[in-house]
């Protein structure tokens, strides 16, 4: 596999943290640079360990998590979403919304949106892979997904100054969509 099929590889896993991480900027406010920062290195962190972690296991592992990798994302993202379009029909003022700035969803969400990278990286497995082109691989999906992630956040914090209240129960159906097209991919394309 060349540098730049890598690359590309790396745009398309980071398709999805893009989508999570501006749906979590829906919701916050004033949020400080390490804050932010702490958001962007879980997405990218995640991406890129769950990438190497399924080349270095290959298809060892693929049997057992292959089955329900899918699944597992699938309602996580379910969860998440429905409770954000349930909790924007309250009528209270409290956000509700996806919070990435709480440690559990953020991990849960980092998590979700690379479960994907998990499955990649056993197909990479069968092509050879020598040092520079493990850290080329971990490196350009880090920096990517970071670079997703960042422009998910500004998008996310400027939608919802346009749309208001209603980001979150927007936010809510892409969460859901997300979770649907993943389940969909890997049931009936994989």
């Amino acid at each position: 596999m060349t540098y730049i099929e890598l690359l590309i590889l790396a745009i398309s896993l980071s398709a999805d943290t893009f989508a999570v991480s501006a749906v979590g900027g829906m919701s916050l406010k004033n949020i400080s640079k390490f804050k932010e920062a702490k958001i962007i290195a879980s997405f990218a962190f995640f991406q890129a360990t769950l990438l190497l972690l399924g080349l270095f296991i290959g298809e060892s592992l693929i049997n057992y998590i292959g089955e329900w990798d899918h699944w597992i994302a699938f309602f996580i993202l379910l969860y998440l979403g429905g409770k954000m379009v349930i909790s924007s029909f309250s009528k209270s003022d409290e956000d509700k919304s996806i919070n990435l700035l709480n440690q559990k969803t953020l991990v849960l969400m980092s998590i979700a949106t690379s479960i994907d990278a998990i499955a990649v990286g056993f197909s990479l497995s069968v092509f050879p892979f020598q040092l520079p082109k493990i850290l080329f691989t971990y490196a350009v999906t880090f920096i990517v997904t970071a670079l997703a992630s960042i422009l998910g956040i500004a998008g996310g914090l400027a939608f919802s100054k346009i749309i208001g209240k209603k980001a979150e129960l927007f936010g809510g159906i892409i969460l859901i969509i997300i979770g649907i097209r993943i389940l969909v991919e890997h049931i009936f394309f994989s």
